[in-house]
């Protein structure tokens, strides 16, 4: 007994070190990651993961259905869609076609009104909201600096950073996208306590913004901080009034925040359902217009389809040219789509807990997905 006590001591003892030994670090940031993921049974984040994460509501204040294709779910899958959805782990696959619902699937007890997170999809929210900011005068346009509303930015060409800079990933900022080692940036923002103080101390412009394309979550990130001084509002509380109350999502969102009363994670994180995702979908189709009322300047939606320092990505939005028509999607890390085809009055949303490998910078089970319902629902 005596050997076992002295055993769960030292245990005890070297645990409350190790927790002590992060914090001096500077590392505490750990221990949430720890605790979210390998103590639940994960590997890396998942789809569920705003049950560890302090959280802001994105209010759906006037509520509004969708309205049924009259050929709702009579249309067959092919095999190898269905396989596909099935391999990558779907638990939502929804269907828009002129502007009204036509199919929808979901698997593994999820449904039309389970939240689950976006991931990197908030990027191009952002940016969405980013515009109408601009549209409605609190910024001035996308060629405003950022050190403008962010003065403690730092870095060699801090002073050169443009908001636009942000949105098409062409920051250069000091940022490695770095998914798999629990010590790089990437999990410091998504685990951490305050990503604002942690961008201004440890990620300045080193590389002349708009020379060239890297992908880097800390723009989107910087979008969102640019956004909350310029408005004065949370992000949530203007993506409720501006955006997510006037496409008359059915169902409150919900935004992770760094901590209590703090910034929302705006590289990724904004939490809902598929059906009220595919409602930005149909904003896009749509240039902006929804149901008469006009939510973004029709001229900045044409962009989303075209890119910038890349052929396969834009302002926040990925771009695919191999289908014959045009495509462009919002796509989240482990395979959250909102895929619009303009020429088609068709959205697809597809989302689920893994990714099949990239291709040309494009992942697999993407390409099936928009090639197939192309062929089933594009007529």
């Amino acid at each position: 007994m005596k050997i076992l006590l002295r055993s769960l001591l030292f245990l005890a003892t070297l645990i409350v070190l190790s927790i002590i030994g992060l914090y001096i670090t500077g590392n505490e940031f750990l221990i949430k990651g720890v605790w979210a993921t390998y103590l639940h049974g994960e590997k890396t984040a998942t789809i569920d993961d705003d049950r560890f994460f302090e959280t802001r509501t994105v209010a759906a204040n006037n509520p509004e259905r969708w309205p049924i294709h009259k050929r709702y779910n009579s249309i067959k899958l092919s095999d190898e869609l269905n396989s596909t959805l099935q391999e990558s782990e779907s638990v939502a696959f929804v269907v828009v076609k002129n502007d009204k619902l036509i199919f929808e699937q979901y698997w593994d007890g999820y449904s039309d009104t389970s939240h689950s997170n976006s991931f990197s999809m908030a990027k191009s929210i952002v940016t969405i909201l980013i515009e109408i900011a601009i549209e409605q005068g609190y910024i001035k346009g996308w060629n405003e600096k950022v050190v403008t509303f962010l003065p403690e930015l730092e870095g060699p060409y801090a002073s050169d950073l443009e908001l636009w800079h942000l949105s098409t990933m062409t920051a250069g900022l000091q940022w490695n996208e770095h998914y798999t080692n629990p010590f790089d940036i990437t999990a410091r923002a998504y685990y951490g306590n305050d990503i604002a103080s942690l961008l201004y101390r440890e990620v300045p412009v080193i590389n002349q913004p708009g020379e060239n394309y890297e992908y880097q979550s800390g723009a989107p990130q910087l979008l969102g901080l640019v956004l909350s001084k310029a408005t004065g509002k949370t992000v949530s509380e203007f993506a409720s009034e501006e955006l997510w109350s006037k496409v008359g999502a059915m169902h409150d969102a919900s935004w992770h925040l760094d901590h209590k009363d703090g910034n929302e994670l705006t590289y990724c994180c904004f939490n809902s359902n598929a059906r009220d995702f595919a409602r930005l979908g149909k904003l896009m189709l749509n240039y902006g217009n929804w149901d008469g009322n006009q939510i973004l300047d029709s001229t900045f939606v044409a962009k989303a389809g075209h890119g910038v320092g890349v052929d396969y990505y834009g302002w926040s939005f990925w771009i695919y040219n191999d289908l014959n028509t045009p495509v462009y999607y919002f796509r989240g890390i482990l395979g959250q789509y909102i895929i619009v085809f303009p020429e088609k009055d068709l959205v697809v949303c597809r989302l689920g807990k893994r990714r099949l490998e990239d291709e040309d910078n494009h992942p697999k089970d993407f390409k099936v997905i928009a090639r197939e319902s192309l062929k089933y629902f594009g007529y």
